[in-house]
């Protein structure tokens, strides 16, 4: 309100002087810019009182470049607006508002590029008269948060054949928590509907289901966050990592070791564990992964370790001669290797179990 408040000033003294100096000319200026100040700062302190900005987002969690709406709605106070402008942080400039309006609403798509979480500054009303006299702002309450959400990309095969090969995972029991692993002779107080019939049929003997603890068997995805180049090279980490997790929990059921964690997390094929495993993805700063590596490893068929290193470096303790498959995931590609996949910006390379020389530590 200073620029009212400086033309009602004005309006005083011109007529103050006027009747000092005996000028009637100037009266009749002051008296005019003295009531265009009140008028005004009325009018735009009545449009304020009772103003509200109400901003609604479609979602608190989207991916990246996927858009997201949000609505915006300006009411005015016991009068219509005088004019304005609608300012917020999602606009590339701010939205005029019409002079005599009561209710102003605009929309917004609007797509993030990288992940992580975004703070949105409340948005505000900077109501002004039409001479640009007076002017209040009305705030638009709390900050609103959105989490974004590393994007999904598709697993592309270099060569024929599927590019996720879990290296033969048992499929889970129906109904059970456990998956099965062959069979073992009969062990007296064994419950029945462990007993494999149909070998006892064909004479060779009474034998039981082995059953393999959930979780165990299933491909592992592994993050390393340590020592991106660069804050590319981990988001594209991040993006494989995630793309990789979802493909393999969708064709069976797989589980994620993330940075700092001391135990994998179980993903299931009807979509259990992911909202939140995909939150976290989206949270994963620089750092080192945590040190239950080879523990979380130790059961699994085949191990993809996704690394937000460039080249071919994978910790010499996931290589056991003959008893899982690592694939090594890293940012863009290696001229003269064989790529077994692409995904995200990066490329999945098969290693050979026993060679420990040709990789890093």
């Amino acid at each position: 309100m200073r620029g009212a408040l400086g033309a009602g000033a004005l309006g005083v003294v011109l007529m103050i002087l006027g009747v000092v100096v005996d000028a009637e000319p100037l009266l009749v200026p002051g008296a005019a810019l003295l009531a265009m100040a009140a008028a005004a700062a009325g009018w735009v302190a009545a449009a304020a009182r009772g103003a509200a900005v109400e901003r609604k987002i479609s979602a608190r969690r989207v991916m990246e470049e996927e858009p997201l709406s949000v609505h915006i709605t300006a009411r005015s106070g016991a009068l219509p607006f005088p004019g304005g402008a609608l300012v917020d942080s999602l606009l590339p400039q701010p939205a005029a508002l019409r002079c005599g309006r009561s209710v102003a609403r605009v929309r917004i798509d609007v797509r993030f590029a990288r992940r992580g979480p975004r703070v949105l500054a409340a948005p505000n009303l900077a109501l002004r008269d039409p001479l640009g006299v007076a002017e209040r702002t009305v705030g638009g309450g709390e900050d609103g948060r959105v989490l974004v959400l590393p994007r999904l990309h598709p697993v592309i095969a270099a060569g024929e054949g599927s590019p996720l090969q879990s290296g033969g995972h048992a499929a889970p029991v129906a109904g059970a928590d456990v998956e099965l692993d062959g069979l073992r002779p009969y062990r007296d107080g064994a419950p029945a509907s462990r007993i494999h019939w149909a070998a006892l049929a064909r004479g060779a003997g009474l034998l039981e289901r082995r059953l393999r603890p959930e979780g165990e068997g299933r491909p592992l995805v592994v993050l390393d966050d340590a020592a991106p180049a660069d804050a590319d090279d981990l988001d594209a980490a991040v993006r494989a990592a995630a793309s990789l997790a979802h493909a393999l929990a969708r064709a069976g059921g797989c589980s994620i070791l993330l940075p700092g964690d001391r135990r994998a997390t179980p993903l299931e094929a009807d979509g259990r564990g992911w909202p939140a495993t995909h939150a976290r993805l989206a949270l994963v700063a620089p750092g080192r992964t945590g040190s239950a590596l080879a523990a979380a490893a130790a059961g699994a068929r085949a191990v993809y370790y996704v690394t937000a290193r460039r080249g071919l470096r994978a910790p010499t303790r996931l290589l056991r001669p003959g008893q899982q498959r690592v694939v090594v995931v890293a940012p863009g590609q290696l001229p003269g290797r064989r790529a077994a996949f692409a995904v995200a910006g990066c490329t999945g390379y098969v290693l050979a179990a026993g060679a420990r020389a040709a990789v890093g530590a």
